[in-house]
């Protein structure tokens, strides 16, 4: 071979299905299939170069890869050869053939039908929860929709983003993303299908709604990539919870409520202390931790205002927080395109936390671990594009929970595909119209396709960016939790997490000038002051533990004030 193949994430494809499975792999050599006997076929092939990955006997028990799928420090996708052999073995007295000559089919281009028009909803108006990386988003989508030759309807009413450019959609309207909006540009407009995961909550939610009152259906329009039902129940707690107890995997303990008599039934049996959550809601609105009744009722009127609904969950603060962005097509084909870890402990929203990419602090047993379980879940559920699936891992074990699966392009999103340069929206669009992983070329090498896990050999760090100091002190808390209050967000990157975290701080601050700058509010802080505000973490708390470490204090001191996994 010219270069062979080296790595953890090396494409195969079973040539008996189509599907694609990522290995761990490292070989120089190939066997060439012309020189294979009548009674043996190829078996995998490599989705990149096409060379030979595996041979299998037409009639007989026989089969050998070139892979390991014993998956030792590598993905675990193709384990089910050990059960296929064992099986072989068992009832070696009956055999079938393996391979027929009509399974080999054309897996180079497959795509949806009758798709000529199609209604992309945007994210709305800017608020916290919902900006720039919808519009990151939705504009990947519509230049992966035209490279299809589709015709793109856009739906915006903000006139700020790159997405409603004269360049980019065919027709944009400035309306709100709403039921009654949509359902005239529907009207007007009479489109195939319908793109709902390219505009964040507020998408979904209208997308629901248009699915429940039947507009969708008496239009004839088809809900594109994946499917209303898949992200009914990834919203709905309670189906969520059973949907993942059917393979297996659990979520923290956790109950709905409709009124704050039911909130306090839910918390009693659940035990507090508590995470309150307002269903369907953005950015976290409306949420925070209970550790009492006089707590939880307050949480839960302020909750109320902006919902029908809330969640309660067992409080699993202080444990890792960890995040994967999964890709999955419509023949089953799944990866997972990065990892990524919060700097912070859960209890703190994704977006107000410092975000490192690829994860520190997991061993590779646990990163594999979650990234199994993420694949099982996402086939389980249905989803079809990219998702997001967010975990809460014991640092004192491999206890995990499912924090929630994200059936939608998200903020994590944008961030994974600039970490990786994987176009996660781009490749998205196009699942949604059908067409599978191997079908989908990599936009940057041109030669290698869409069916690939990105291996990073450099560390991304993304901060948040919040403008408290804005506000008059005393009157808005720069305390942050489970409701996320930033308005930006930056991404460093390089060789080092030291270097990279220094390069974000240095952009989000002006004066600052690296890990290691304390401002003149910590500096005045005592003792005791100042381990208020390493367990209470706010806005500036990282310069409370850069302060921290000039003062003294040691690695374990701090792990135990912040609870910030040590590495």
């Amino acid at each position: 071979m010219k270069f062979g193949n080296r790595g953890m994430n090396q494409p195969v494809i079973d040539l008996r299905t189509s599907r694609c499975y990522i290995t761990p792999q490292n070989h120089g050599f190939a066997v060439d299939e012309q020189t294979l006997s009548k009674d043996w076929k190829p078996f995998f092939r490599n989705a990149n170069d096409h060379s030979n990955e595996g041979i299998i006997h037409s009639y007989k028990p026989w089969f050998s890869v070139q892979f390991h799928p014993e998956a030792q420090g590598g993905p675990r996708d193709t384990e089910f050869l050990f059960d296929m052999f064992l099986s072989r073995i068992r009832n070696r007295n009956h055999y079938e053939i393996t391979i027929l000559d009509n399974i080999y089919r054309n897996i180079t281009h497959i795509g949806s039908d009758n798709i000529e028009k199609v209604l992309l909803l945007g994210s709305g108006g800017l608020s916290i929860g919902q900006a720039g990386e919808f519009d990151y988003s939705g504009s990947q989508a519509i230049k992966a929709l035209k490279e299809e030759n589709v015709n793109v309807v856009l739906i915006n009413p903000n006139i700020a983003t790159v997405q409603t450019s004269s360049n980019m959609a065919n027709n944009v309207y400035f309306l709100p993303v709403t039921p009654e909006y949509v359902t005239r540009v529907i009207e007007k407009e009479r489109p195939d299908g319908i793109l709902l995961q390219f505009g964040g909550q507020t998408a979904l939610n209208c997308g629901i709604k248009l699915k429940e009152n039947g507009i969708l259906e008496h239009y004839g329009v088809r809900v594109l990539g994946t499917p209303v039902e898949t992200i009914e129940m990834t919203e709905d707690r309670q189906v969520f919870a059973e949907k993942l107890a059917e393979v297996n995997e659990k979520v923290a303990p956790s109950a709905t409520a409709t009124n704050i008599k039911e909130a306090i039934g839910v918390a009693n049996k659940i035990g507090y202390p508590i995470l309150l959550r307002s269903a369907f809601a953005l950015g976290g609105l409306g949420s925070g931790f209970a550790e009492n009744e006089t707590e939880l009722k307050a949480l839960a009127a302020k909750a109320f205002a902006n919902a029908d609904q809330v969640i309660i969950d067992k409080s699993l603060r202080g444990w890792k927080e960890v995040e994967y962005e999964v890709v999955r097509d419509i023949n089953d084909n799944c990866i997972t395109v990065c990892n990524m870890e919060n700097f912070d402990p859960l209890g703190i929203h994704t977006g107000d936390s410092i975000v490192v990419a690829p994860s520190q602090t997991l061993s590779n047993h646990e990163y594999y671990l979650l990234r199994s379980a993420a694949i099982k879940i996402v086939r389980h559920l249905g989803v079809v594009g990219e998702c997001n699936i967010q975990y809460a891992l014991d640092p004192y074990s491999d206890d995990f929970c499912v924090i929630e699966v994200n059936a939608r392009l998200s903020r994590s999103s944008a961030l994974a595909s600039k970490a990786t340069g994987y176009p996660l929206a781009y490749v998205a669009a196009k699942l949604a119209l059908n067409k599978t992983l191997p079908s989908i070329k990599n936009s940057i090498t041109k030669a290698t396709q869409a069916c690939f896990e990105p291996s990073l050999d450099y560390c991304v760090v993304k901060i948040p960016k919040w403008d408290m100091q804005k506000f008059s002190k005393g009157c808005i808390s720069t305390q942050i939790g489970s409701a996320m209050k930033s308005v930006g967000e930056v991404m460093a990157i390089d060789r080092k997490f030291e270097a990279a975290i220094s390069k974000a701080l240095r952009m989000v601050n002006g004066e600052c000038d690296g890990f290691g700058y304390v401002p003149k509010e910590i500096k005045a802080l005592d003792t005791k002051q100042l381990d208020k505000e390493l367990v209470n973490p706010s806005d500036i708390r990282i310069f409370a533990i850069a302060s921290a470490f000039q003062r003294g204090y040691s690695v374990d001191k701090l792990n135990e004030l912040t609870r910030i996994d040590p590495w």
